[in-house]
């Protein structure tokens, strides 16, 4: 199936989860990320159940924090 990950198209297995993708592409502290699926964010705590479909968007934020 093709997914979109941070603006690339990508080819993955089905039935892959977030949090496969997560391990797939080596993000930096995925205990930190937020992940946004179809522009909807997914709960950490469900990263192990969502499941990817053919055409998903998939982007990984973190937030910072910072200031004076």
């Amino acid at each position: 199936m093709k997914i979109t990950v941070a603006g690339a198209q990508k080819d993955f297995p089905g039935g892959l989860t977030v949090a496969q993708l997560i391990e797939l592409e080596n993000v930096e502290t995925p205990e930190y990320v937020t992940v946004s699926l179809n522009d909807e964010f997914v709960e950490n705590g469900a990263f192990t159940s969502t499941v990817l479909n053919d055409g998903d968007s998939v982007e990984f934020l973190y937030f910072m924090g910072g200031g004076c």
